[in-house]
């Protein structure tokens, strides 16, 4: 959707810059410079605003880079409307069948529109994009290097099944924190048994939020 950082999320993410910089200095890692986010404009602003209080302990300029890659999941022309609109616009058109219940928490359920996705379709999108990106990074530095990536809680859980930190019946269980860091860990060396896979992947830091059980589905 295309709302903005409330007040309060425009906090969570200069909270988020200064966890941020405090494990860099812990750590010892490098950053890279530039930050990719999706074109959601609070995916946007959440990275702006981390960058821009970033940016006096750095002396190379960091930049801020938008990518459909890590965008939400895709619900096609139905963009930006209500679930009940949507599964009311999808009632009344004789072509397609209704939704079925839970249809916007089912991993599997992809809405009969062009341009729509499945939310682990949204995943392995994600996934693919951090993949290739570390890799190319993997190629450039020569010391550990964090690469910050915003998008939105779902497709990055999803994006973790696929790169497999988490089992497919934990994707329910769990929603994310907002503006609070997931680390991790790309072994680009290590040996995989998929053929999709371009590394090995690893959670070091940061905390899944888990979901109370009946809560209503929002990322």
């Amino acid at each position: 959707q295309p709302f903005p950082l409330t007040e309060l999320g425009q906090q969570q993410a200069r909270s988020a810059a200064q966890k941020i910089q405090k494990l860099l200095a812990e750590e010892g890692w490098s950053l890279s410079p530039t930050l990719a986010c999706s074109f959601q404009l609070r995916a946007w602003q959440t990275a702006d605003l981390i960058r821009d209080s970033l940016q006096p302990s750095y002396p190379a300029q960091l930049s801020v880079v938008e990518t459909n890659a890590l965008a939400e999941r895709g619900v096609g022309s139905l963009a930006n409307l209500t679930t009940q609109q949507i599964e009311s616009i999808l009632s009344h058109d004789p072509r397609f069948a209704t939704p079925p219940p839970g249809w916007k928490s089912d991993s599997h359920y992809c809405l009969p529109l062009p341009g729509a996705e499945s939310l682990l379709q949204a995943g392995e999108r994600v996934a693919s994009y951090l993949e290739s990106t570390m890799a190319d990074l993997a190629q450039q530095v020569t010391q550990d290097t964090l690469q910050l990536f915003v998008g939105h809680g779902a497709a990055f859980r999803h994006a973790a099944h696929h790169l497999e930190l988490l089992a497919f019946d934990q994707l329910a269980q769990l929603s994310m924190y907002h503006a609070e860091p997931i680390y991790l860990e790309y072994c680009p060396n290590e040996p995989v048994a998929s053929d999709q896979r371009r590394g090995t992947w690893r959670k070091i830091g940061g905390d899944w939020k888990i979901r109370p059980q009946g809560s209503a589905y929002k990322d």
